[in-house]
């Protein structure tokens, strides 16, 4: 190819580029929080997106954690009506409900919210990735009237992450703090957000071990609610199943579902609330009825 050939299919090409650009123009940012109840952050574009349907489950349905969903609700509860509460962690066993308690109970608190005649409660999601962008939402949702939980699930940190030092800023630490107008909640199956191994490593190879795993842990300290979940039992498995089966009207004895249930929990080789959920998926499917 000549080099003038080269230069008309670059042109060419520009011209193609630009007239797509301007058929499809990027997404503004949300300007108006009250379009949405739930949005989530995207870092790179620096705009809140909403969500149109959020992804949740009625909080009667979610079982053997009374003690968390009281706890969780009274304090999101407090945090909508302008007072005092504090950022919280849920932590402990995976699939027991820790991020469906979170949109639960956000979902009951706007209920309430809506019936006491107040502006309702947003749900901001923040992927885990996105934490250094933290400051900048913080600052954008520090200028809206509405109040927000911050939602991160799952969140954790390795070995050569030191995004959690700017998140303990954020969170406590520094100069502005947290907005009053926002809370923080995480989900994470490690109580100190860190592996156990992490924390071993510092003790053992620090000048000084206790002040080495004070700086790992001392994140976790931040969130004045720490919430544990933990395995459940046979019983509680049972009701969380028979508790899905009435929601959503499913045919079956109950003979027959507790015995389907006890061997679906063994192939998967635990019991929780994520594995009563899929086994009422598989039997509604089996069924041919919705759980709409």
């Amino acid at each position: 190819m000549s080099q003038e050939q080269d230069s008309n299919l670059t042109q060419v090409l520009t011209r193609i580029a630009e007239a797509l650009e301007r058929l499809a123009p990027a997404p503004q940012p949300v300007s108006d929080l009250a379009e949405a109840e739930a949005y989530v952050w995207h870092a790179d574009s620096d705009r809140l997106m909403p969500v149109e349907k959020i992804n949740r489950v009625e909080i009667d349905l979610l079982q053997g954690i009374e003690r968390q969903r009281r706890t969780l609700l009274d304090n999101t509860l407090r945090f909508a009506r302008g007072f005092p509460a504090n950022n919280a962690l849920l932590w402990g066993a995976r699939g027991m409900g820790k991020s469906s308690l979170v949109k639960a109970v956000h979902a009951d608190v706007n209920v309430m919210m809506a019936e006491e005649g107040k502006p309702k409660l947003l749900l901001v999601e923040i992927h885990r990735e996105d934490i250094p962008s933290l400051p900048r939402l913080l600052a954008m949702l520090r200028s809206q009237p509405h109040r927000a939980v911050l939602f991160c699930d799952d969140l954790s940190f390795d070995q050569e992450d030191a995004t959690y030092k700017s998140l303990k800023a954020v969170l406590e630490g520094g100069v502005e703090g947290r907005p009053g107008n926002v809370i923080f909640y995480a989900t994470s199956n490690r109580r100190h957000l860190m592996a156990r191994d992490m924390i071993d490593n510092e003790r053992s190879t620090a000048i000084n071990p206790s002040e080495a795993v004070e700086e790992k842990v001392s994140l976790s300290d931040r969130f004045g609610l720490w919430l544990g979940f933990h395995n459940c039992d046979q019983d509680t498995f049972f009701a969380m199943i028979e508790g899905y089966v009435k929601r959503y009207g499913l045919k079956i004895e109950q003979e027959q579902l507790r015995k389907e249930a006890v061997e679906w929990s063994v192939t998967r080789g635990s019991r929780s609330g994520r594995v009563a959920w899929q086994y009422i998926q598989d039997l509604a499917g089996r069924l041919g009825q919705s759980l709409d």
